[in-house]
């Protein structure tokens, strides 16, 4: 109940937005089936999502679950794919940050550091 409160409150925000923008007017009653039906089509969604993740014999849904969902709008595929995209860079780059940190609080050189390191060695010894 609190969810489907939620999308209610959601598409009544939506529809007064557009309402200053586009100067319409909704109806209550509009607005109530607006939100019934969005409500709907998530329920919906959220089972096709849990049988694509259940079909690859997996329990949980990821990001290749969402895209092969919006296949059929290309416009919200490719909008998908771009944040899946930013999300996996920004992952990456936090996990080379924590790396370091953890490396640099154990007093351990990264790989580059030891490799200067090494070469200043050889240099010495040559001398």
């Amino acid at each position: 109940q609190r969810l489907k409160a939620a999308v209610h409150y959601t598409v009544g925000c939506l529809c007064q937005e557009v309402e200053e923008d586009k100067d319409v007017q909704f109806s209550k009653q509009s607005i109530a089936a607006i939100s019934e039906i969005t409500f709907r089509q998530c329920e919906i969604f959220a089972k096709d999502l849990e049988m694509f993740a259940r079909h690859a014999k997996r329990t949980t849904v990821n990001t290749e679950d969402v895209k092969l969902l919006a296949r059929r709008s290309n416009s919200l595929l490719k909008y998908i794919t771009q944040k899946s995209e930013e999300l996996a860079s920004s992952n990456v780059e936090q996990k080379e940050k924590k790396k370091k940190k953890s490396s640099a609080a154990k007093g351990e050189r990264t790989p580059g550091e030891q490799e200067a390191d090494g070469t200043e060695n050889e240099d010495s010894n040559m001398a």
